[in-house]
C-alpha cells in the first residue's frame, strides 16, 4: 500500500514538473503578455480614478478598494485561464485519449495536477507585475498574515471549484469533434462573471444573481476580495464554506458525468 502510494506520488510530481517547462518554453509570449498586462493596469487605474472623481463611494467601495481589487485581479487572471477543454478535445480527436485512459493514473487527477501546477507557476511569474502595481499604480497590500492565509486557502479552493466545472464542460468533447467555439464562449463568460474586469459589488443586483449561480467568481472574486479588503477577513470562513459546497457538488457531478461520457469516444477519421 505504501509502495503503491509512493509510486503514484512520484508520477504526479513528475507531471507537475512538466507544467513550468511548458509555460516557459515560449518566452516571447510571456513577455508580450507581461507588457499587455502593464498597459491594462494603467488603463484600469486611470479609468477608475476618473470614475471616482465624481464621488467618494460606489456601492460601498472607495477608490482604494476598487484599485486594489482591479490590480490584484489582473495578477490573478491565471486562475480562470484554463486550457482543459482544448487539451481534452485534442486528445480525443487525435486518438491520444486511448493512451491516457490506459495509463495507471486517474486521468482527471493527472489533468488537475497539471492545471494546478500551471496556475501556481503563472502566479509566481506575475510577482514582477505585482511589484510594478505596488510602485507605479498605488496598490496597497495587507500586512497581516491572517489575510494572506485566508487568501491562499480561498485561492486553492477556488481553483479546484473551477477545475471541476471545466472538467464537466470538457466531457462535452466526447460528443463532438470541435470544441473551439465552446472554449471561446467559456473564456468570455468566465472573464466577465469572475469579476476580472469589474468588482462584482458594483454590478447591478440582477447580474449579481447570475454571478452567484455560476462558479467563476469562486476562483477569482472570492480570494481577491479578501486580499483587496473588500471582504473582511472575519468573513473568510463563510467564503470557504461556500467554496467547499461548490467544490463538493461539482466534484461529484464531474466524476459522474465523466464516467458516462467516457463510454462514447469520437475520433476524427476513426
Amino acid at each position: 500500500m505504501t509502495a503503491e502510494l509512493r509510486r503514484r506520488l512520484r508520477a504526479y510530481l513528475g507531471i507537475s514538473a512538466m507544467s513550468p517547462k511548458l509555460l516557459t518554453a515560449y518566452s516571447i509570449w510571456f513577455w508580450m503578455e507581461f507588457f499587455v498586462q502593464i498597459l491594462t493596469m494603467a488603463i484600469f487605474t486611470y479609468f477608475w480614478r476618473a470614475v471616482y472623481a465624481q464621488g467618494q463611494e460606489i456601492n460601498g467601495l472607495v477608490l482604494q478598494q476598487t484599485l486594489n481589487y482591479i490590480l490584484l485581479a489582473q495578477v490573478c487572471l491565471p486562475l480562470i485561464e484554463n486550457q482543459l477543454l482544448l487539451e481534452v478535445g485534442h486528445n480525443i480527436t487525435s486518438g491520444q485519449i486511448i493512451m491516457e485512459l490506459l495509463r495507471p493514473l486517474d486521468y482527471q487527477g493527472v489533468q488537475y495536477i497539471s492545471s494546478l501546477t500551471l496556475a501556481m507557476t503563472n502566479l509566481v511569474t506575475k510577482i514582477p507585475l505585482l511589484i510594478i502595481a505596488w510602485f507605479a499604480f498605488g496598490l496597497q497590500l495587507p500586512t497581516d498574515t491572517a489575510t494572506w492565509g485566508a487568501f491562499l486557502l480561498s485561492l486553492f479552493l477556488g481553483h479546484a471549484v473551477l477545475f471541476c466545472f471545466d472538467w464537466i464542460l470538457s466531457c462535452l468533447a466526447f460528443y463532438t469533434t470541435e470544441v473551439w467555439g465552446l472554449h471561446m464562449a467559456r473564456t468570455g463568460i468566465g472573464l466577465f462573471f469572475s469579476g476580472a474586469l469589474i468588482p462584482l459589488d458594483i454590478m447591478p443586483p440582477t447580474i449579481q444573481k447570475v454571478v452567484n449561480a455560476l462558479p467563476f467568481s469562486q476562483a477569482l472574486y472570492s480570494p481577491v476580495s479578501l486580499l483587496s479588503g473588500i471582504t473582511p477577513v472575519a468573513e473568510a470562513s463563510q467564503v470557504w464554506l461556500t467554496q467547499l459546497i461548490w467544490l463538493t457538488c461539482l466534484f461529484i457531478a464531474a466524476r459522474a458525468i465523466f464516467s458516462r461520457a467516457v463510454r462514447k469516444v469520437t475520433v476524427q477519421g476513426g
